[in-house]
């Protein structure tokens, strides 16, 4: 009960239930020649240290209890609560400095953390090992780097702190200073004799860790004292990679006329690449700017470390879901086939009509394969959107080829009757197949109804017809299917045949005086445009 008291009473001071810490410390007052102890009584809105006598047989009693419950010793305890005279009482009388806590933590690193000067002279003057090694090699030194605190930091250079020690990932006191953005720290380091060059063990440089923090001063403190914005890390990653990933436009704007072109070669990836990663458009727009390559694809050794393999820029921007960054790539001129994944895919498999529509505007192809999952007669983006019809038609209208979905083996009378091209590998999945499959069944009547809205005649196979037999929209099916299309479809279909792919999804095209308003949206299946008929997906 003892030992628990005085190490509640050291962490909370004087607020304590009734009967517990603080009134039994009153019980155990001896007379012996007193001491101090300094106690914090906290209310809800303020902090009161008071100061009361404590027999020296009790000091004595607290110094023999190494540890509480907790892991803590008696001086880190008083250290965390910043019980500046407590620290000084437990040293007087014979606290060991640089008794760790179960956390391998030391009274001097808890004190730099708290930024407390006071506290950390005192220990110090008390034998506290400046370059004590805490959990994972981190020293008071580091810490005084991290807190940004350069008094303390000159306390510890005096005492011993070495401004080159490493921790267990090869980063120095500088190379944290830097981190934080502490230019002023980052100034002591570097005029006590610091290697402004050297690295960590994944390779990152200090003015990497500068540009991560943004602060152009440091950056500029470590170029003017030698640092190489073109050392690269492990990964391949320069400085402006990670100021155009952090979106630092200013420190961006510093490091671009500095990092040579061979660099980001070597490197296998653009600063392109991270600012649309990192989703800052101001990054981006100043990159392209300066000329950076919008189509840089990234080498090997980067693409592996995505489970999709991507290459580009664009890919980024769209499986981020970045509205504004695809947009400025796309003006940009990116290209949307760049990666084995397509970005049409990517998005249509989001549900993002809006990059969508871009990605179709720019180009994309519609009819793109994605053969590595499931290898299709049919283009890849139907599958991801089979239960989204508001997709599925902004797929159809922009030119999907639907005939490919009624193109099977089954029976003599698998094919369209106008499609020379008929030949398809046994080994691909049909669409008969492939809505066959007990997940997808239910939704073959809605496919298949939507379908027929951009074909003429088409024959649909035994297995297709006996999956569609069984749902509700046979009946409507069964009439398209036997009854003659109307005259206006069919001109329709004629007409986008005869204009090509390439003219229809051209908007110089299509807004030149040749197509009148009511004859571009009929051959543009305005009326079947679901997304942009409804207000609320297109704000």
């Amino acid at each position: 009960m003892v030992k628990k008291t005085l190490f509640l009473l050291l962490r909370t001071g004087k607020r304590s239930p009734q009967g517990t810490s603080f009134h039994v410390l009153l019980s155990l007052w001896g007379h012996l020649a007193p001491t101090r102890i300094e106690i914090q009584e906290r209310t809800h809105t303020h902090t009161h240290t008071h100061t009361l006598p404590l027999s020296l047989s009790l000091v004595q009693l607290l110094l023999l209890l190494q540890t509480s419950t907790g892991g803590e010793t008696p001086l880190t305890l008083a250290v965390r609560g910043g019980l500046l005279q407590n620290v000084k009482l437990l040293l007087e009388h014979g606290a060991v400095p640089h008794n760790t806590n179960s956390k391998n933590e030391s009274p001097l690193l808890l004190a730099v953390r708290a930024a407390s000067y006071q506290m950390a002279r005192a220990l110090v003057a008390h034998g506290a090992w400046v370059e004590q090694a805490c959990r994972k090699s981190w020293t008071a030194t580091h810490e005084a780097a991290r807190v940004g605190d350069a008094d303390i930091l000159m306390l510890l250079l005096r005492n011993g702190g070495r401004v080159n020690q490493r921790d267990a990932t090869g980063a120095t006191p500088l190379a944290v200073a830097a981190e934080h953005g502490h230019f002023h720290v980052a100034e002591i380091l570097l005029n006590c004799g610091y290697r402004v060059n050297s690295q960590a063990l994944n390779g990152e440089s200090v003015l990497l860790d500068a540009a991560g923090s943004g602060n152009t001063a440091c950056i500029q403190l470590l170029l003017d004292n030698g640092a190489d914005p073109n050392l690269a890390s492990s990964g391949g990653q320069l400085p402006i990679h990670k100021a155009a990933y952090a979106g630092h436009y200013d420190a961006l704007k510093m490091l671009i006329p500095l990092t040579n072109k061979k660099s980001i070669k070597e490197a296998g990836r653009s600063p392109v690449h991270s600012a649309a990663e990192g989703g800052h458009t101001r990054c981006l727009r100043l990159l392209l700017a300066h000329g950076f390559d919008v189509n840089y694809r990234m080498n090997n050794r980067n693409s592996e470390n995505y489970r999709d393999s991507r290459r580009s820029a664009l890919y980024f921007a769209v499986s981020n879901g970045d509205v504004e960054c695809t947009k400025i790539l796309l003006a940009g001129g990116a290209k949307t086939d760049l990666d084995p994944l397509c970005c049409l895919l990517v998005a249509v498999r989001s549900g993002r009509y809006d990059i969508v529509k871009l990605l179709l505007a720019a180009k994309a192809n519609v009819n793109c394969f994605f053969t590595v999952v499931s290898d299709t007669v049919f283009p890849t983006a139907l599958q991801y959107c089979l239960k989204d019809e508001v997709m599925m038609r902004l797929l159809l209208n922009n030119g999907y080829r639907v005939e490919s979905c009624f193109l099977c083996h089954h029976d003599d009378h698998g094919h369209p009757e106008d499609d020379t091209d008929s030949k398809i590998p046994v080994s691909t999945s049909k669409f008969c197949d492939f809505m066959s499959l007990c997940c997808l069944v239910h939704l073959a009547g809605t496919v298949v109804r939507t379908l027929l809205d951009y074909v003429s005649r088409v024959h649909i196979c035994s297995k297709l017809r006996g999956i569609l037999e069984r749902q509700q929209e046979w009946p409507e099916v069964l009439q398209m299917l036997t009854r003659p299309r109307a005259l206006t479809h069919l001109c329709r279909l004629e007409i986008r045949k005869r204009l090509t792919l390439r003219k229809l999804n051209n908007p110089e095209v299509m807004n030149s005086g040749l197509f009148p308003p009511g004859l571009k949206g009929f051959l543009l299946y305005e009326e079947l445009d679901l997304y942009s008929r409804d207000p609320e997906r297109t704000t």
